[in-house]
């Protein structure tokens, strides 16, 4: 009979523990590359439908990945970054970011070389979050258990050779066991090198987007007139047809080769992994928002940038030696003459290109320099050609003057990832559009002749082309309005500040247009904060529970994250409902406990849980109190509690549904009410 209960308890523990989610699951290893480099391997299986996000997912988005190397000083140094996987990159409309993730499999790998011959082992610490229908914050520890390593063995193992030392799982945590299994080293791992379609699909539009920026530069005053003078030097100078065509090639060829070689300087300097974390570097940032408003003002006619005059004449003489190298030389010289112009577009160029990382600026190079390479290439081919081009004069001025404003407008958008990265809350979405709208309206008077600049020439009319651009110019700038009442303005995703970085997030007056409820700050109870859609709400749920012991309401414990999309969509979708809406300002408590709040908890009330996890921060607090009280760990999570902070409805997840959310949270208070 003993076997029997033991037998069912045993059933029951089991179901008991189903709802804790653990979607990921760890396998970890050491390769070791010399007597005193090992690369820690951690490779990680991901159920079905369920996502975990890269170190580099974009801010203001889902949780990145986050490794912590223990005990780094006097015993071990990281030989470069942390590498992952390839990652698919899918857009968010929730958070309005890119949002980078891994399905099925990921791997990370980290290079050390241990200084410590004692050292026996390395831990490491991870964190992640990963979402399907409900988010969760996971974290884990690998203990990497490393072979004795000998002063003397410095150069006793040859690079060729790994040791592979693999690992099992103890008590939650991963522990490597060691192994001597000495094998020579595998072929590189596909995936990490692979390149993912969305980020093919990214290199293709840098491609593109830098092939019109050779365009529009092809049609400024400083680039323009030389087609016709450089492909008629090429024609009168060659003595047959086919020399010229052929001279004019390796003429564009030259062009081709100076751009993307600055590409190339560009990503060696800078290096191709971390041109991704420079774009999100405070002062890349605003370094390229003052560079990008000198180069408007260029533009606009404030002045002109020019390189050095000696600089100049030196490359003329090396174009006059003829031959091959003269030729690269005369391309070398157009890119110097023509840099007033076209600096300030490849210097966007570069700048928007490095947000890509990668070889983004090889990429950028390689389109802008066709676009200016190739019609001097076709214009030698068919010289007859050059009689359709339209005569130089004002025109130029006027798309000098057009990039002006873009660069202006642009240059806002690097200030705009400077402070979203500092979170002054300087710029903020409002601020942002009403620069945009300042700017483009400029621009519209400027092309709608009513703005006059100091080289424009006097204008008795404007041509059909030039107001049909008007008017494309107007329509944008009237579309940017209703953003600062809250309009979503999707086509700008990625460009503008997210909703949330706003002063109103859910559009200027929401808060006076819904059932009555808390505004202000002022009006609110000790403690307490403006949450989702204006509703009081508490993150601590000692402060809120005293709270609706004062004014004798129910609670909504709400287990929520920052980074929690499902979350976000119950509040836009479900909460927003009127009738929903006025129960949780006037008829509830709501305690929301944000289980990724990075804030560390004072020292004295940092702990280890009763799984053996160190709580260190407010998300982990909260984390582990769900686990502990409901036995599970995703968020959304909801219960309505009586004052005493008993549970008096059966807890819910993610509930789309308004109708079924609403009769849920109805039947709770009612309970409260008996």
């Amino acid at each position: 009979m003993r076997k029997y209960f033991a037998l069912i308890a045993l059933i029951f523990g089991f179901f008991g523990n189903a709802q804790i989610l653990n979607p990921v699951q760890w396998k970890t290893k050491v390769v070791q590359k010399s007597a005193t480099e090992f690369e820690l391997v951690m490779d990680a299986t991901i159920e079905n439908e369920w996502h975990m996000y890269s170190q580099f997912t974009p801010e203001n988005g889902p949780l990145p990945t986050v490794f912590d190397y223990k005990n780094t000083k006097g015993n071990y140094s990281l030989v470069g970054k942390t590498k992952e996987s390839a990652y698919k990159k899918v857009y968010n409309d929730i958070f309005e970011v890119d949002e980078y993730y891994f399905a099925k499999t990921a791997q990370f790998k980290q290079i050390i070389k241990v200084t410590n011959t004692k050292l026996k082992e390395v831990k490491v610490y991870v964190e992640y979050q990963v979402c399907k229908e409900q988010c969760i914050q996971q974290d884990a520890t690998f203990t990497f258990k490393l072979p004795e390593i000998k002063p003397t063995d410095a150069e006793v193992l040859p690079v060729s050779d790994e040791n592979t030392i693999d690992s099992t799982s103890q008590n939650g945590n991963i522990v490597t066991d060691v192994t001597k299994e000495v094998k020579t080293e595998p072929v590189a791992d596909q995936s990490e090198n692979a390149t993912p379609k969305e980020e093919k699909k990214s290199l293709w539009g840098i491609f593109i987007l830098a092939f019109l920026g050779g365009f529009a530069a092809l049609l400024t005053p400083c680039v323009f007139p030389m087609i016709p003078m450089t492909v008629s030097f090429f024609t009168k100078q060659s003595k047959t047809k086919a020399a010229g065509i052929r001279n004019a090639f390796i003429y564009g060829i030259s062009i081709i080769i100076i751009y993307v070689g600055l590409g190339m300087l560009i990503t060696a300097l800078f290096g191709i992994d971390s041109l991704n974390a420079l774009s999100t570097n405070v002062w890349f940032n605003l370094i390229f928002f003052v560079i990008l408003i000198v180069f408007a003002a260029s533009f606009l006619g404030a002045f002109e940038i020019v390189l050095p005059n000696s600089f100049l004449n030196k490359i003329d003489k090396q174009a006059d030696r003829g031959g091959i190298i003269g030729i690269f030389f005369m391309a070398l010289a157009l890119a110097v003459v023509s840099f007033s112009c076209t600096g300030p577009i490849v210097g966007s160029l570069l700048g928007e290109s490095a947000r890509q990382g990668g070889i983004g600026p090889i990429v950028g190079m390689l389109g802008f320099s066709s676009a200016i390479a190739l019609p001097f290439m076709l214009f030698a081919m068919f010289p007859g050609w050059m009689n359709s081009l339209p005569k130089s004069g004002g025109w130029l001025n006027t798309v000098k003057v057009s990039l002006g404003f873009l660069e202006l407008a642009f240059a806002f958008k690097f200030l705009s990832n400077a402070d979203l990265v500092l979170q002054t809350h300087l710029l903020e979405r409002e601020v942002f559009l009403a620069i945009w709208i300042a700017v483009f309206g400029a621009w519209a008077l400027y092309l709608f002749g009513k703005l006059i600049l100091p080289h424009d020439s006097p204008m008795t009319h404007i041509s059909v082309g030039r107001l049909f651009i008007a008017l494309f110019v107007t329509t944008f700038t009237i579309y940017l309005i209703p953003g600062l009442w809250g309009a979503p303005l999707k086509i700008l995703s990625g460009f503008t500040p997210p909703m949330t970085y706003s002063e109103s997030p859910y559009g200027v007056g929401y808060q006076n247009t819904v059932s009555s409820g808390v505004s202000s700050e002022s009006a609110l109870p000790e403690n307490a904060h403006i949450g989702p859609l204006g509703i009081t709400a508490f993150h601590d749920y000692e402060e809120g529970l005293a709270y609706a012991k004062k004014v004798n309401k129910p609670v909504l414990l709400d287990f929520t994250g920052h980074a929690c999309a499902n979350c976000r969509k119950m509040e836009e979708n479900v909460w927003s409902d009127a009738e929903i809406l006025k129960i949780l300002k006037n008829e509830i408590v709501l305690i929301s406990l944000y289980g990724d709040d990075q804030r560390e908890l004072p020292k004295e009330e940092q702990y280890i849980s009763k799984s053996g996890s160190e709580v260190t921060t407010i998300g982990k607090k909260w984390r582990e109190y769900q686990i502990e009280r409901y036995n599970i760990n995703a968020q959304p999570y909801y219960v309505v509690l009586d004052a005493e902070g008993k549970d008096i409805s059966k807890p819910v997840g993610y509930t789309p549904d308004v109708e079924e959310y609403k009769t849920w949270l109805k039947e709770g208070i009612s309970k409260f009410k008996k």
